[in-house]
């Protein structure tokens, strides 16, 4: 039965620590069903479910009488199944907006000047892109005074390894409104362009805002 399986193994909170990729079908159909039967564990049951229907590829066109007729699927166990491939197909249908296109150091600035100008502290944050230079993901890593001991490259790097980013924009703005480069913005945007040179994940550029101005580090010369 699941609870004689150890709590760090069980489908739930394998999910929690590791994310969904780390479930298997078994797994994640286990998940839908959320319990068993009196003489049959809840893993067991999807794993019947999924053999049954010869794997997903029968599985996703199933209707809710061939649910039924598997032994330990009740009304409610057929539902939730039935309702979970069902969102799956609207979500795959559904059309991707489309995504914001980094091409330039003005196009970083339109996307976050308006955010960001007035802001009281500096906040550092990371654009991560895909293949196409779209941003996929935004991400504020620091807040405080800027310095290459503080803003960690394990912390840039993380998120840019968890969407399977193509490459990272940096930028941070400056209170004072001077979009002026200070030496530790040079040293940070240093560090991180080596890191990035090691992990095959490029820093594109590290702009600076101020209010209604910019600066690139890349037209700078440091990236």
């Amino acid at each position: 039965m699941i609870r004689d399986v150890p709590k760090s193994e069980r489908p739930r909170e394998r999910m929690l620590q590791e994310g969904p990729s780390s479930l298997t079908n078994q797994e994640l159909v286990a998940l839908i069903l959320g319990s068993g039967t009196r003489d049959e564990s809840v893993l067991s049951l999807s794993g019947r479910v999924i053999r049954h229907f010869d794997g997903l590829r029968l599985l996703k066109d199933a209707s809710i009488k061939e649910f039924q007729d598997i032994h330990g699927i009740g009304d409610a166990k057929a539902v939730q199944l039935k309702a979970a491939i069902e969102l799956g197909r609207r979500i795959h249908k559904f059309p991707t907006e489309e995504r914001y296109a980094i091409r330039s150091p003005e196009d970083v600035a339109n996307f976050v000047m308006d955010d960001m100008r007035h802001l009281m502290q500096e906040h550092f944050v990371c654009l991560y892109l895909n293949t196409k230079n779209q941003v996929i993901y935004k991400q504020t890593v620091f807040i405080g005074s800027l310095n290459a001991s503080i803003v960690h490259p394990r912390e840039v790097f993380k998120e840019a390894f968890r969407y399977s980013a193509a490459s990272i924009v940096c930028l941070h703005n400056h209170p004072s409104g001077d979009a002026a480069p200070s030496r530790e913005d040079i040293d940070v945007t240093k560090r991180l362009v080596e890191c990035g040179s090691v992990l095959g994940i490029e820093i594109l550029d590290h702009v600076i805002i101020g209010d209604q101005q910019f600066v690139s580090l890349k037209e700078k010369g440091y990236v």
